[in-house]
Parts: C-alpha cells; sequence; structure tokens
C-alpha cells in the first residue's frame, strides 16, 4: 500500500513531469512558427491545415523529446526535496533508499504504459501528420521528396514474381522501363516488358505500353507483343516505392506486417523500418533507466544547489539523446545491428544507472 509519503513523491513526480510538457511545447510551438512562418504566407497555407500541423506536431514534439522532458521533471522536484532537506528526514526514519525508490518507479511504471500505448496507436498517426505536412508545403520537391529513392527499383511481390522498373513518378502514377519475372523452381517461366506502365485509379488496372511477353518453352518461347495493354496486377506501385517516413505512420501490427513483407521484397530501407520498431519498446524502458540516474544525482544536496544538479540532468538528458540519435543513423546508414543500436543506449545508461545508486545508498 502507498504510504502518505509515497502519494506525495507520486504526485510531485507526475505533477512535474505534465508541468514540464506543458511549458516546453509552447515553446517548441513558438520557435516551430518564427521558421516556417514564412514559407506558410508565401504558400498561402490554410489556417485549418496550420492548426491540425501544430496538433500533430505537439504530440510528435512531447514523444521526441520525452527522455528530457522526463528527466529534467525527476531532477527538479528531487532537487528541491533534497535543498529542503526533505529526503534527509525521510531517510532518517528508517526507510531505506531502495523503499524511498518505490514512488518513482510507481511513476516511471505510470508514464511507460502511456508512452508505449502513444507508441503503439497515437504518435504514428501524429507522425503521418506531421509528416505529411512538411514535404507537402514546407519542402522542396514536395511529394515527389516523400517517396525517397524511386530509380531502379527491384522487388519481390511474392514467392515467385519479381518487378522492376527505372524510375517512377508518384505524381502520374507512371512507372518507366517496367519488367516483371516470373519464376517456377528457381527457373525462369515468363517475363513481361513495357516501356511505361500507367496506374487507372478508376477500374484499379494497369495500361502497359510497348507490352512485349516472353514464355519461356521445352520446345521454344512464345513471344506476344501489343502496342498497349490493359490488365491487373496484385501489387501496387506506390506500395513499390513507400514514403520514407512510411515505418514511422504504422500501428505497431501494421508495422510488422509492413516489415515482414519488405524482407521479402529486399527492401534496403529494412534496417530504418527494424529501428522504428525497436523503439516503440526501448523508449518506455528508458523511464526507469532515466528516474533513477535523476534520483540518484537529484537526492544529494550539493553546494551549488538545484543549480548544479540541473546542470548534470541537463548534461546526462542529452547525452542520452545524442547516443539514440547517433546509433539509430548508425543502423539506418549501414549493416549495424538494428537492435543494438537502438538498445545501446538503455544498456549504456542502464550500467551508470547502477553505478549511481549505488553511491546514492552510500
Amino acid at each position: 500500500m502507498l504510504t502518505i509519503i509515497d502519494r506525495y513523491i507520486l504526485k510531485r513526480y507526475l505533477a512535474t513531469f505534465a508541468a514540464m510538457l506543458l511549458m516546453f511545447i509552447p515553446i517548441g510551438i513558438i520557435i516551430d512558427v518564427s521558421e516556417k512562418v514564412n514559407k506558410m504566407i508565401e504558400n498561402k497555407i490554410p489556417l485549418m491545415e496550420i492548426a491540425i500541423y501544430y496538433y500533430h506536431f505537439t504530440i510528435y514534439f512531447a514523444n521526441s523529446l520525452f527522455p528530457i522532458f522526463l528527466f529534467l521533471s525527476i531532477i527538479w522536484f528531487t532537487s528541491k526535496l533534497a535543498n529542503n532537506t526533505e529526503i534527509i528526514a525521510i531517510l532518517s526514519s528508517g526507510i531505506s533508499f531502495t523503499r524511498f525508490l518505490r514512488p518513482y518507479i510507481i511513476g516511471a511504471s505510470i508514464i511507460s504504459v502511456f508512452v508505449l500505448i502513444m507508441g503503439f496507436y497515437v504518435v504514428p498517426k501524429s507522425s503521418e501528420g506531421f509528416n505529411y505536412f512538411r514535404y507537402t508545403y514546407l519542402k522542396g520537391g514536395g511529394k515527389q521528396a516523400m517517396m525517397g529513392n524511386n530509380t531502379d527499383v527491384y522487388r519481390q511481390i511474392n514467392d515467385n514474381e519479381f518487378i522492376y522498373v527505372n524510375s517512377f513518378n508518384t505524381e502520374s502514377k507512371v512507372a518507366f522501363n517496367f519488367a516483371l519475372e516470373r519464376f517456377e523452381k528457381e527457373k525462369l517461366v515468363s517475363k513481361i516488358t513495357a516501356s511505361r506502365i500507367k496506374w487507372n485509379p478508376k477500374d484499379s488496372t494497369y495500361t502497359m505500353f510497348d507490352y512485349t511477353k516472353r514464355t519461356i518453352g521445352a520446345l521454344g518461347d512464345k513471344i506476344e507483343k501489343s502496342p498497349e495493354k490493359k490488365t491487373k496486377f496484385t501489387f501496387d506501385l506506390e506500395d513499390l516505392t513507400p514514403v520514407v517516413y512510411i515505418a514511422e505512420t504504422l500501428s505497431l501490427d501494421k508495422l510488422n506486417k509492413f516489415i515482414d513483407k519488405q524482407k521479402k521484397r529486399g527492401s534496403s530501407d529494412i534496417n530504418v523500418y527494424m529501428v522504428v520498431l525497436y523503439k516503440k519498446y526501448s523508449v518506455p524502458v528508458s523511464a526507469f533507466i532515466l528516474t533513477i540516474i535523476a534520483v540518484s544525482v537529484s537526492s544529494m544536496k550539493r553546494r551549488g544547489g538545484m543549480g548544479m544538479n540541473l546542470t548534470i540532468g541537463i548534461a546526462i538528458a542529452f547525452s542520452y539523446v545524442f547516443f539514440d540519435k547517433i546509433f539509430g543513423t548508425i543502423a539506418e546508414k549501414s549493416s549495424f545491428s538494428p537492435l543494438l543500436a537502438v538498445w545501446f543506449p538503455n544498456i549504456f545508461f542502464g550500467i551508470l544507472a547502477i553505478f549511481l545508486l549505488r553511491n546514492a545508498k552510500r
């Protein structure tokens, strides 16, 4: 059962974290507006679109900087407890430092569950709105830039079929130098080629221009040609070149299915998608690690007072975010294990948390 002291600390934990969010999010919005207001006016973006963007921005921003907000909030109110000698009084009453940590761990558990649910279902939707607005209205290249590299696309679309396009125009829904190869028992049985292939949204068909189909036979090949041919395929041209931030916009179940599909297709961006998946689990765990570090650092009354604790706290918090971003980028751009890259900051700072906790107990 929670004691009066437990409820007091837990209430301060959650209230300070909420206050930290309410304090920094408006600052983030003001800075973002000051940077983008010229482009917004220049592109004549509707006010409602801007309002929706900043709703998504709030969730995206809070999720991205969640470790810093959490860390600083704990440093802040725990330092106040230490400066008011409340912690000394609590520990002098016979309560161990480990027992003193219990309301903090309960608070971290509440925050972790909240962040986990948000990361699974709410943040992906806001990430989609946030990124769509940026690429549509604020970044050069517009929707074409959203598709990333859409040249020389080669994908496996099912167990037996492979598709290749030299380039794909997202606006006109046209792919150039199209080829579809079908294999059976690792042997090529047919190949379709076309100089262009166009998606027809009205009837969900494709029109191929300069169409050629070669069917491989034991006694000779069969060749079929036509200047134009309309047909249906099981693949989606846009699905072959997904938007660069697609993984961030998918809920957990959809993300797992998407990753499985991209693995079969041999996507070169698979590490990017895996980093997003692993972060959904690693970020909530960081709440416990950062909580222990923050309490261990700020529970001691220092000569520099709260300012010294905040300085140490800010340095550790930004170091965590730095490690997280650096190793995430390394995994996305190289063959480095995404699992290790995502969890390395938690492993490193988890060891630091154990070390600091032992010193704090002494």
